[in-house]
């Protein structure tokens, strides 16, 4: 049992960690029905125009494609770049 000492352990932190900050900004925040001006859609002042389902123009398009082909490549290209770094360095110890 010793051996899953570790593990018992992280699954007990782990979550008071990941909750513990959801929960600790609420006492200090302001309650929000005491303004009225937070409940409504727009704090801007104007008034919404225009339907908000309206088609997008097709040049709005490339770019979310270009990110979301790039940006996969860039995280998975940083760990190659530090094996090929340490290759050429030939410090091939740990």
């Amino acid at each position: 049992m010793s051996e899953f000492a570790p593990i018992c352990i992280y699954l007990v932190i782990s979550p008071l960690v990941s909750l513990i900050p959801l929960d600790v900004p609420f006492p200090f925040a302001s309650n929000s029905l005491t303004y009225p001006e937070k409940l409504s859609a727009y704090e801007c002042g104007s008034d919404p125009s225009g339907d908000a389902r309206s088609r997008f123009d097709i040049r709005f398009y490339p770019v979310p494609i270009l990110f979301i082909i790039t940006d996969p490549e860039v995280t998975f290209s940083f760990p190659w770049q530090y094996l090929l770094t340490r290759l050429i360095c030939l410090d091939l110890g740990p």
